[in-house]
């Protein structure tokens, strides 16, 4: 009797644990059988979207495109496209990096009194006026020691195409420090300590058809 008491208990132990076993597994299986949609897949159906919308190529009341440039007039822009059509290596962004430079180059070229200098960046009417300034400076026995801070801002403020030459007119916004001596070395105006403010508007022209790319100072202004 307790043999057989012992048997039905354990027969049903082993179906207790059949029926678990068969649970889990049943809806693992299930599960497995269920193919599971990634998170970031793409639907078949849903096409491929680009990251701005496509606009018509043409059509009535459709505007044609074009190549905005920030931060400029419409006048400037459309110097700025006809200097660029006429002169396929022309970029605005590369212009204004080189026109700060000129400026710096040019300053201090004209501070020191290297006329050779400013003979390769400014044209033949700038370069008379830097170098009256210079002989006038140097016969009064006077020096200046100058120095370029910073430059602030530098933005077109006019473009102008007129073939084969093209113009551009910089507005620089700069700190200098100025200072002049006489003769003696004495300090006859300014100071290296507190720098001012210049504003300036230079303006710088190219001969398109020229084999060379460089760009030469012709007209400087306040501004």
């Amino acid at each position: 009797m307790d043999k057989t008491v012992e048997i039905v208990i354990l027969a049903m132990v082993a179906a207790f644990l059949g029926l678990r076993l068969y649970s889990v597994l049943g809806r693992r299986a299930e599960h497995e059988e269920r193919p599971v949609q990634p998170r970031f897949e793409p639907k078949a159906d849903t096409a491929p979207r680009s990251l701005s919308p496509e606009m018509p190529a043409s059509g009535p009341g459709v505007m044609p495109p074009r190549a905005l440039v920030p931060g400029v007039t419409p006048a400037i822009e459309r110097g700025l496209k006809e200097i660029a059509a006429a002169d396929r290596r022309f970029d605005m962004l590369a212009f204004l990096d080189s026109a700060k430079a000129a400026y710096r180059m040019v300053l201090e070229a004209f501070w020191k009194g290297d006329k050779e200098a400013l003979a390769h960046l400014c044209d033949p009417a700038v370069l008379a006026s830097f170098t009256a300034a210079i002989d006038a400076r140097e016969a009064a026995g006077e020096q200046l020691a100058n120095r370029l801070v910073r430059i602030e801002e530098a933005t077109i403020a006019a473009a102008s195409f007129q073939a084969p030459t093209a113009r551009i007119t910089v507005r620089f916004l700069a700190d200098i420090a100025a200072l002049t001596r006489n003769a003696e070395g004495v300090m006859i105006a300014g100071s290296l300590d507190d720098a001012i403010e210049a504003r300036d508007m230079w303006t710088f022209s190219r001969n398109t058809a020229a084999a060379s790319p460089d760009w030469l100072l012709d007209e400087t202004d306040e501004g």
